[in-house]
């Protein structure tokens, strides 16, 4: 070890930067990390689960958001970029710009290879500590599976899934229902599911900042 470490980055030098920024990053306690591009899978059924709750929501006092809106987990330090998200009530953002959302009411993750143990250990970790989520939703995209997570009242979180067997997924705390034919609708899943690029490790990349730069792939 040199002795030497990164300079942090403040949220406010984040913002600054990911506004300036061609690509998007997720920032956690003073690092961040640049988000890669996803498959054609992922996209095709970011746009099915937005689509679908578009539909059912557009005529109720709920939103639905893109992966173009951050998130932040204050009590974590964390802004990053939900595939979804919903937000039933009036949107709460941190900006005047109106990027940062504050009070999502349910958040979605499409899965791959390379996020699957992030989305379900640490980034669910994150996203438990902010107190307007009630239920968070991640869609497998090798396969017809969505796991869903749903707060109680002690603060515990109950787990349900839709598969084959049980092919509708209700989200009562917006009123909605997801089926699997609709989250899959021409979604070719790939013959051979093994991802070659995904070790499960954060590889370095360069930037035009001084602070460091570490890959979160997706």
């Amino acid at each position: 070890m040199n002795g030497h470490a990164d300079p942090l980055m403040t949220s406010e030098e984040y913002l600054a930067f990911e506004e300036a920024s061609t690509e998007r990053h997720e920032y956690f306690r003073g690092r961040i990390f640049a988000l890669s591009g996803a498959s054609d899978e992922h996209d095709a059924i970011v746009i099915n689960v937005s689509g679908n709750l578009y539909t059912q929501l557009r005529r109720r006092p709920c939103r639905v958001f893109s992966s173009d809106v951050k998130i932040k987990a204050e009590r974590m330090a964390l802004y990053t970029y939900p595939d979804a998200t919903v937000v039933c009530g009036k949107p709460i953002f941190e900006d005047a710009a109106r990027t940062v959302l504050l009070n999502p009411t349910v958040i979605f993750e499409v899965l791959s290879p390379s996020t699957e143990k992030y989305d379900r250990g640490k980034k669910f970790q994150y996203y438990r500590s902010i107190p307007s989520l009630q239920e968070y939703v991640l869609v497998a995209c090798d396969m017809r599976h969505i796991e869903h997570y749903i707060r109680q009242d002690n603060g515990t979180w109950q787990f349900s899934s839709a598969s084959a067997e049980s092919p509708t997924l209700t989200l009562p705390s917006i009123g909605c229902v997801l089926e699997l034919d609709d989250v899959y609708e021409k979604v070719e899943f790939p013959d051979d599911g093994s991802d070659s690029g995904a070790s499960g490790n954060f590889g370095q990349t360069s930037a035009s900042t001084k602070k460091s730069i570490q890959e979160r792939p997706r």
